[in-house]
C-alpha cells in the first residue's frame, strides 16, 4: 500500500486548505482511512476516521467543527478539509490506512505533507 499526501503549504490563521491522499496498491474501500498530525517537538496527535463503512469517528475537541474527513473510493484518495485554521493546527499532517483482518490489523503510512498556519 502506498499512500501519498500532497495539498500542504503556508496559510493565514482563518484560512482553509484541503488536504487529499492518494492511494495505490490496495483495494481502498477495504480500509479504514485517518489522519494524524505530528507538531515540533510533539507525539503524532489522531485528528480524523473514517472507517470502510462510511463512518466517521469523533473528532477530537482541538478539530471538532472545523476539519472534516471524508473519501471518494472511486479515485482511491481521502481528504481532510481544514477550515478556521490556527496557528496551532501547524504540524506535518500524515495520511494512515488501517486494513482489519480476521486474524491481525495491518497499518501504512504516508509520508506526510507540512501545514503551517502564519501570518
Amino acid at each position: 500500500v502506498q499512500l501519498v499526501e500532497s495539498g500542504g503549504g503556508l496559510v493565514q490563521p482563518g484560512g482553509s486548505l484541503r488536504l487529499p491522499c492518494a492511494a495505490s496498491r490496495c483495494t481502498f474501500s477495504n480500509y479504514d482511512m485517518s489522519w494524524y498530525r505530528q507538531a515540533p517537538g510533539k507525539e503524532r496527535e489522531w485528528g480524523a476516521t473514517l472507517t470502510s463503512a462510511g463512518y466517521s469517528t469523533n473528532y477530537p475537541d482541538s478539530v471538532k467543527g472545523r476539519f472534516t474527513i471524508s473519501r471518494d473510493n472511486a479515485k482511491n484518495t481521502v481528504y481532510l478539509q481544514m477550515n478556521s485554521l490556527k496557528p496551532e493546527d501547524t504540524a506535518v499532517y500524515f495520511c494512515h490506512a488501517r486494513l482489519v483482518g480476521l486474524h491481525r490489523t495491518t497499518d501504512y503510512w504516508g509520508q506526510g505533507t507540512q501545514v503551517t498556519v502564519s501570518s
